[in-house]
């Protein structure tokens, strides 16, 4: 994604980075909150994250003056019952909250709560869910994040072989560096040269894209790909009021000819224009400037005039609106040709005038600081890329860019509202969204998760969010990615693919990345649904600094970037989804959001050797969705899954150990399984469509077929819940998982998809050994138990072969990461940096939460060995 694990800190550290607090103004971190009650609107995250603000708000008392200006409420997203958004937003106006906005078609509220209110706000029994605003931390998904460029001794095993060319303007469009081949959509398009994305508007819900870009520039049919580029973000927001710098709060009345600002005595022209407002700003741009922009508005048309050149001089510069108008792009400052990339940095403009005080009207210079948003448009739909015939997976496509993120992090917030704004007002036909959060508690029952369900299912428009990179271990899917009608999506990878962008080698043809979140859900709840590829060379703003693999032996030009994520495999798919609908539309056909997920949810190809909950059903296969789409197969028979879950977290469900799939990972104190241990666990089932009366369902396994079994068939009467007895018997310890399939042979669709996940632990009592092998860019995973009472839990890895880079990462018993040290592919490996922060051969891990811990062994794509023997070892002190 940049995909997103926030701390209660992020707010503080990010208002750190833009000097917005100082250290003094931080408090103590809070103590844990305690832990809630089931199915608590707020969580235990957001209750921590409320209290840090208001710890925060109370220690700016001290500070300066501009520090004390700064808001004591909480931004707060709520979900209301349906049918209810008007009468619950007037009840929360009466507890002296300011509703900013509601959306009445998915009932959203959003809230400045004073701190004071947010008790009697949680209380209203139209609340369902409420979320705070956060500024998410964006993660950064260049192959070597901070370390681009630098070397370190791995080659990765490429001996002899030749390294690869590197992508150019003679690279053909099936290509392994833009690997849209691998979801079969190279070969659609070939077969099919009308079906190539034409129609159909994609939502980038993101950093925002360039404007400029020539591989962004067209269509094939020679339409302007980017219809419109607009922000999410709110500056009467908590968290975008302190850190999107793109607004200006222009409030001061001025006349020309010229203007004395008071604050700095500089002397500004001006056209000699009625209704003029005038704001100068600080800011720090992508292209290193430092210094005020100043910008001028006009009330009677909201035209903005912005002194791009410094100059002090409005009457030379454009007078510029909105881009959807006339698609005006200004620029600030100037191209050096003699460097590498462009210091030129382009923006548009957008004018907000329902501001919290009338007397102030928003202006945003929407620029870009980020490469994330521009490259995941370009795996959607460039065209053209290096000037050639390398495209996206739907260049025939439009763009429409919603930007709710910046190098400081995303408001979940404007996240929100981009969302519905894009679903709404901006004709779009499918969105992706790579970014998200990855909380302990994933049930998909936040309120963005309900939101995004409501706005799929009421606008017609399809959601697909990328699954997460806090994987490897279990229940590491993110949020709002949980959603039950948003398609989340992991990242797969290829050998040519390891090859071509990283110039590394491995055996499995295809996998998943190491980095890619895991399910299932807290509530069993089958997430992510698919995968599609994660690494692609695209399109990325000139003005910032191209990103390559050293070990490929090419260098990117400025314009283009190789990165990796699940924010890269998001829109792979989204992409591919455009590419059917642009086919159904010129077939006349108009399937929902239901069947399109139908038709890729039954024709998704399982991953040999990949388990369930890594990959979901599968990888994206665009034809065999297209067949299912073009026959009309619909969506099959709705049938509901209720299943026992077992986890540390999962008294907190909406029905207390109860959900949509059988997950198991708790230790067998406390009701888990033990390694070859047989358990039953009763599921049912309702059909709540299709015909009267009883009818067949065959039901399948897919995954570790050896640790699962099913009856082959159960009869299903509508309305009526029926129990199907699923039998689990974990042959060795570890994570054990299956797809259940329940089909109806005369329905065309899959009819519904369950997730079944056993976490069957070692016991640690008298220490525990391990003796095994771990492949180059592979994953190799044990579970070990830690009991109650327990002081220190201490790993230790040993007999890996001299100069192999390799590493284990320990996951704690709710899916979070133990370790102190970044997460990500860059972290802890011997023979790489020194660990990296942390210590390759020996940790311990003090007052370790009791459960089941999941330890995963990797060896880096830049090991020199490709298959490293080790010994794991653990032992308990108590």
């Amino acid at each position: 994604m940049p995909f997103l694990r926030p701390t209660v800190a992020a707010i503080a550290t990010a208002a750190l980075a833009a000097g917005t607090l100082s250290v003094s103004a931080l408090p103590a971190a809070a103590a844990p909150a305690p832990q809630p009650a089931a199915a608590d609107k707020l969580g235990a995250h957001d209750r921590a994250l409320i209290k840090q603000y208001q710890q925060q708000s109370r220690a700016r008392s001290a500070q300066p003056d501009a520090l004390r200006a700064t808001p004591d409420f909480v931004t707060l997203i709520v979900a209301v019952q349906e049918g209810r958004t008007a009468a619950v937003a007037e009840e929360i106006a009466a507890l002296g909250a300011e509703v900013t906005r509601t959306d009445a078609e998915v009932g959203y509220v959003k809230v400045n709560a004073p701190f004071a209110t947010v008790d009697a706000l949680l209380a209203l029994d139209g609340v369902v869910a409420v979320d705070a605003d956060e500024l998410l931390q964006l993660e950064d998904v260049r192959p070597d994040g901070e370390l681009t460029g630098k070397g370190h001794g791995g080659k990765g095993g490429s001996g002899a072989r030749k390294l690869p060319a590197g992508p150019s303007a003679k690279t053909p469009d099936a290509n392994p560096y833009m690997p849209t081949g691998e979801t079969g959509s190279a070969d659609f398009k070939k077969r099919h040269k009308t079906y190539d994305g034409r129609g159909v508007t994609i939502g980038i819900m993101d950093s925002g894209v360039d404007p400029t870009h020539p591989a962004l520039a067209k269509t094939t049919t020679g339409e302007r790909k980017l219809v419109d580029t607009v922000t999410g973000t709110d500056p009467n927001n908590f968290i975008d009021m302190l850190f999107d710098n793109t607004w200006q709060l222009v409030s001061r009345q001025v006349s020309g000819p010229k203007y004395t600002d008071p604050d700095t005595g500089n002397v500004w022209t001006l056209p000699e224009e009625e209704g003029l407002r005038f704001s100068a700003k600080t800011n720090t741009l992508p292209n290193g400037f430092t210094g005020k922009i100043g910008v001028l508005h006009r009330d009677g048309d909201d035209a903005v005039r912005v002194d791009t050149d410094g100059d002090l001089d409005f009457t030379d510069e454009e007078l510029m609106r909105p881009y959807a108008e006339k698609h005006q792009v200004g620029f600030l400052g100037k191209d050096d040709p003699v460097t590498g990339i462009n210091e030129s940095v382009p923006f548009t403009v957008q004018v907000k005038r329902d501001m919290l005080s009338s007397s102030v009207i928003g202006v945003a210079l929407n620029y870009i600081d980020v490469a994330h948003g521009t490259h995941v448009a370009g795996i959607t739909a460039a065209h053209g890329m290096f000037g050639g015939k390398m495209d996206g997976q739907a260049p025939g496509a439009k763009l429409v860019s919603m930007r709710a993120c910046h190098s400081l992090g995303c408001s979940s917030a404007a996240l929100t509202d981009g969302m519905i704004d894009l679903a709404h007002d901006h004709g779009v036909d499918v969105i992706n969204m790579s970014i998200g959060s990855s909380p302990e508690f994933n049930d998909g029952q936040s309120a963005r998760a309900l939101v995004y369900n409501r706005l799929v299912e009421e606008s017609g428009v399809q959601l697909f969010i990328s699954g997460g990179n806090s994987g490897a271990g279990a229940n590491t899917i993110g949020d709002p990615t949980a959603a039950d009608r948003v398609v989340s999506v992991g990242a797969s990878v290829s050998a040519d693919t390891y090859w071509a962008n990283y110039g590394s080698e491995v055996k499995a043809k295809r996998d998943i990345f190491p980095f890619s979140s895991r399910g299932p859900r807290e509530d069993g709840g089958f997430k992510p649904d698919i995968t599609a590829p994660g690494s692609a060379v695209a399109p990325t703003p000139s003005w910032i600094a191209p990103t390559s693999v050293a070990e490929t032996g090419y260098t990117l030009p400025a314009g283009y970037s190789m990165m990796n994520g699940t924010s890269m495999a998001s829109p792979q798919a989204t992409g591919a989804a455009a590419l059917l609908l642009s086919a159904a539309g010129q077939k006349r056909l108009a399937p929902s959001p239901a069947e399109l997920r139908a038709a890729i949810y039954s024709s998704a190809a399982p991953i040999r050797g990949v388990t369930a909950i890594a990959q979901g059903r599968g990888q994206f296969d665009v034809a065999g969705a297209w067949k299912h789409l073009e026959k009309r197969n619909g969506t099959g028979d709705a049938v509901t899954v209720s299943a026992p879950v077992c986890t540390p977290l999962s008294g907190q469900l909406v029905t207390p150990h109860t959900g949509s799939g059988v997950f198991n990972s708790c230790a067998p104190t406390t009701g888990g399984q033990k390694p070859g241990e047989s358990r039953t666990y009763e599921v049912t089932l309702t059909r709540t469509s299709g015909k009267a009366g009883s009818a067949p369902y065959k039901l399948d396994l897919t995954g570790d077929t050896g640790s699962f079994s099913v009856p082959r068939t159960v009869k299903l009467a509508k309305g009526v819940p029926t129990t199907v007895k699923v039998t689990a018997k974990p042959r060795a310890a570890g994570v054990h998982s299956a797809v259940l399939t329940i089909d109806n042979p005369a329905t065309k669709a899959v009819d519904q998809h369950a997730m079944l996940a056993v976490e069957a632990g070692a016991d640690l009592t008298d220490g525990w050994k391990v003796t095994g092998v771990s492949e180059r860019n592979g994953t190799t995973h044990y579970t070990v138990v830690v009991p109650e009472g327990t002081k220190s839990l201490d790993v230790k890895l040993s007999g890996a072969p001299e100069g192999s880079q390799i590493r284990w990462w320990a996951f704690g018993p709710t899916g979070m990461s133990a370790e102190k040290v970044a997460a990500g592919t860059l972290s802890c490996y011997s023979n790489y940096y020194d660990g990296y922060g942390c210590t390759p051969e020996g940790r311990s891990y003090a007052d370790p939460k009791p459960g089941v811990w999941e330890l995963v062994v990797e060896s880096r794509r830049t090991t020199p060995v490709f298959s490293a023997p080790f010994t794991l070892e653990g032992s308990v002190t108590r």
